[in-house]
Parts: structure tokens; C-alpha cells; sequence
């Protein structure tokens, strides 16, 4: 029984040391299994951008100011004389014409006057003219005669004075324009010196604006202005400076400027806000990129060249504004190959594919 016993533990041993060589060798031949590579690497994929090469251009340093459109001329016509009104002709937004009636004060009256101061008018020419063929005959006297000559020149006076009277019993257009604000109605009584209309003359119209002290020597009579209203974004408008003033506000310390612009379909009104662009001045052979390729990294200004598949970042010194464009002082060179779209992507050193 115990040669039994030990030969069964052999035998259990004998197996357990084969499971083990067994389990060794099943980790060895593991081992020498071939791993796969990772894959090269093969750097940061190119960033695809557009360039612009970069040529001498001339631009404008243009100055860009606020302002309020007037009528070329605002009238407020009051009565001359006191009275009812009698008549009113047009209406508000009528256009009118120069020397066309636009009401009547108190004209029954006036007219009386002054058919009776021609009447007075009339009998004293004839008396002078009698009294000048008796003192021809030596039947009148020269004292007479004195005195009727200055009853003929009082009875001028009268009719004069009658006509004036009447002719200011008319409200009259001085001005070819339009009625904007009527302030009496017929039957009304009135002052002298009453407001009774408010015409405004739309044919041109003008646009003060204030313009700083440092600005004001590039702008001359006669000078051009593009004019944008801010009720018709669409429109440019061509003006012209009428006057520059020669003396600064002194609440301001800033100069009137007067542009005036056509306005022939009346499309401009008086009180809309305007913008006057002006060109201080030209620069010829100027480096310059468009506003949307200047990026700021830290407070410096920057830009992106492409150079041999590689972007190149520039620190630059900025000039003067042209709409969409600014001025490059320094950092950029003539025939440069400017990064304008995707430049937002790059670093300086990496590779971009130009389009």
C-alpha cells in the first residue's frame, strides 16, 4: 500500500511540472509574437489658405464725419400787416413760386385805401394841370400855382403809401418751394409781425458738420464730399464744400464745415442724419492689406506671409484707413504673398497650402 501511495504522487507531480513547462513555453512563443507598429509620425496636417500678393496701390486717407441735413433755404413769412385773413391759397405741401400769393390780410380794406388815395391822386393831376394852362394865360397867380403842385405831390405820397399798404396786405413767396407748416387759418385775426407760413426750398440741400482742429486745413471751398444719409443706405450723394469756417467753436474747439448736395426728387429732407466722407489725401505707392487679414495677438497688431509652403507671422505698424483697406507702415514687403482667409488657423512656422 505504501508503494502505491508514493508512486500516485510521483505520477501527480510528474503532471504538475508538464502543466507548468507547458504554460512557460505558451508564454515564451506569445513573447515572440511580432507587435504592430504605431503608425510614423507624420507632423500637423497643412492648413489650406488664400493669399493675396502684395503690390504698391495708391490710397485715400479719407475723414468720415457726422452731420444733420438743412433746407438750402427755411423761411418763416409773417404778416406785414394786422387784419383777418381773408384768403389762404395753397396748402401744406403745396409747392410754390417765387412771387406767387400765398394769403390775404385784411385786403378789402387796403384796397379801399388805395382806390381812394388814386382818386385824390387823379383829381389833383388834373387840378396842377388846369392851373398850369391859367398860369400860362397870366390868370393864376405863382402862389396858386405853388400850391397846387404840392397838393399833386401829397396825393402821390397818399398813393404810394396806399399801395405799399396793400401789397404788404399780400403774403407773398419770396422763393420757389414748398409749404411745410402753415400757422393761421382764413378768418383768423392777426398781428403785424404774426407767423402766417413756413416755406422750405429742397432743391439743394446742405450738411453742417463739426470737423476737429487738426482736420480742418485739408478741407477748402470748393472741395468734394461723398454724402451717405442714413434713410437711404443705398444712395452716395455728390456734394461740394460751400464754406469752411475760418473760426473754432469755442464750446467745441471744432470748425464748421457746410457741404451742399443736389436734391432734385426731393428725397432728402431736412433733420436726417447724414455721414460726409472727405479725402484729407492721397498716397501713392502704399503697402496695404484689407482690414479682415489684421489679427491682434497680445495687443500687437499681425498679419500671415506665405513663403515656401510655410505661413510667417509679421508684427505691423498701421497707417491710415481706404473703406476696406489699411495702410501697412511697416512689416510688409511688395510682392509678398499675403494670407487672407485662414490666417485665423495658422502659427508662425507652419505649413499652409496657398490657394
Amino acid at each position: 500500500m505504501r508503494t502505491r501511495g508514493l508512486t500516485k504522487k510521483r505520477l501527480l507531480a510528474g503532471l504538475a511540472a508538464a502543466a507548468l513547462l507547458a504554460a512557460v513555453w505558451i508564454m515564451a512563443a506569445n513573447g515572440r509574437e511580432e507587435k504592430p507598429k504605431a503608425p510614423a509620425d507624420q507632423g500637423p496636417a497643412e492648413v489650406k489658405v488664400r493669399v493675396l500678393r502684395v503690390e504698391p496701390r495708391t490710397i485715400q486717407d479719407v475723414l468720415v464725419l457726422p452731420g444733420r441735413t438743412e433746407a438750402w433755404r427755411d423761411l418763416t413769412l409773417s404778416a406785414e400787416k394786422g387784419g383777418n385773413v381773408e384768403w389762404i391759397g395753397p396748402t401744406e405741401g403745396d409747392a410754390v413760386k417765387a412771387g406767387e400769393p400765398i394769403a390775404k390780410i385784411d385786403l378789402a380794406a387796403l384796397e379801399a385805401a388805395r382806390n381812394k388815395a388814386q382818386a385824390a391822386f387823379d383829381l389833383a393831376e388834373k387840378q396842377a394841370r388846369r392851373r398850369t394852362d391859367l398860369l400860362a394865360l397870366s390868370v393864376l397867380s405863382a402862389e396858386e400855382m405853388d400850391k397846387a403842385e404840392t397838393e399833386l405831390a401829397a396825393a402821390r405820397a397818399d398813393l404810394n403809401q396806399a399801395e405799399v399798404d396793400y401789397r404788404q396786405g399780400i403774403v407773398v413767396s419770396p422763393i420757389n418751394g414748398v409749404v411745410n407748416t402753415l400757422h393761421v387759418d382764413p378768418g383768423e385775426y392777426v398781428q403785424p409781425g404774426t407767423p402766417v407760413v413756413e416755406l422750405v426750398d429742397l432743391s439743394s440741400i446742405k450738411i453742417n458738420v463739426s470737423v476737429p482742429e487738426l482736420d480742418v486745413r485739408y478741407l477748402k471751398k470748393g472741395a468734394e464730399a461723398q454724402i451717405r444719409i442714413d434713410a437711404y443706405p443705398e444712395r452716395v450723394f455728390a456734394g461740394t464744400v460751400e464754406f469752411a469756417a475760418f473760426k473754432a467753436d469755442p464750446a467745441t474747439n471744432t470748425f464748421l464745415v457746410r457741404v451742399v448736395v443736389g436734391n432734385k426728387d426731393l428725397a432728402v429732407r431736412p433733420g436726417m442724419m447724414a455721414r460726409a466722407a472727405f479725402v484729407r489725401r492721397e498716397i501713392k505707392d502704399a503697402l496695404a492689406a484689407p482690414l479682415f487679414a489684421i489679427l491682434d495677438r497680445g495687443g500687437e497688431r499681425m498679419l500671415f506671409v506665405e513663403k515656401d509652403g510655410l505661413a510667417q507671422a509679421r508684427t505691423v505698424e498701421l497707417g491710415v484707413i481706404d473703406r476696406d483697406l489699411i495702410q501697412i507702415v511697416k512689416g510688409l514687403s511688395p510682392g509678398e504673398n499675403l494670407i487672407v482667409s485662414g490666417q485665423t488657423e495658422v502659427e508662425d512656422g507652419m505649413r499652409v497650402s496657398a490657394q
